[in-house]
């Protein structure tokens, strides 16, 4: 997911995609960690996805202060 995707999401739905992107890190750990997991390189995607939302939350939440 690309930063201007994230940016152009309410504030509400990238709260929800935080949620969602959370939600799959787990269930891929736990693939990774019994053995089944088809691409490893997912957990590092979705490990720079959350990090991207997050900060672009952050952004907006210390625009908003200002």
């Amino acid at each position: 997911m690309k930063a201007k995707e994230i940016r152009d999401l309410s504030s509400h739905e990238r709260q929800q995609k935080l949620v969602d992107l959370k939600e799959e890190l787990f269930n891929l750990r736990f693939q990774h960690g019994i053995g089944q997991i088809e691409n490893p390189t997912k957990l590092k995607q979705t490990k720079s996805d959350i990090a991207r939302v997050m900060t672009i939350i952050r952004e907006t939440e210390n625009q908003n202060q200002e």
